[in-house]
């Protein structure tokens, strides 16, 4: 059974957007850690520029996997568990 038009949408973006090596690290980093910024994930993905991690956590945020909250300067990314769940639950095993 074909599910309605925009969860087919949603489930496109999620998989593109897993679809590259380096946003599923930072996704499963982010179910282990909440609450990363950018320079905290930065520290422990060591293989990835800054412009490059910002493109990558646009990407993850635009699609719904991840959530974002501003403090001060500061943004702060944690896994959004409903998205993950309904589309990408081996990220929360």
């Amino acid at each position: 059974m074909v599910e309605d038009n925009e969860d087919v949408k949603q489930a496109v973006k999620v998989y593109k957007a897993l679809g590259e090596p380096t946003r599923i690290k930072i996704a499963m980093l982010l179910t282990e850690e909440k609450n990363l910024c950018c320079s905290d994930i930065s520290g422990k993905l060591d293989s990835v520029a800054g412009s490059t991690l910002s493109h990558h956590l646009k990407q993850l945020t635009e699609c719904g996997l991840l959530k974002q909250r501003k403090d001060g300067t500061y943004m702060y990314y944690s896994v959004n568990k409903d998205i993950a769940r309904k589309y990408a639950p081996y990220l929360l095993e």
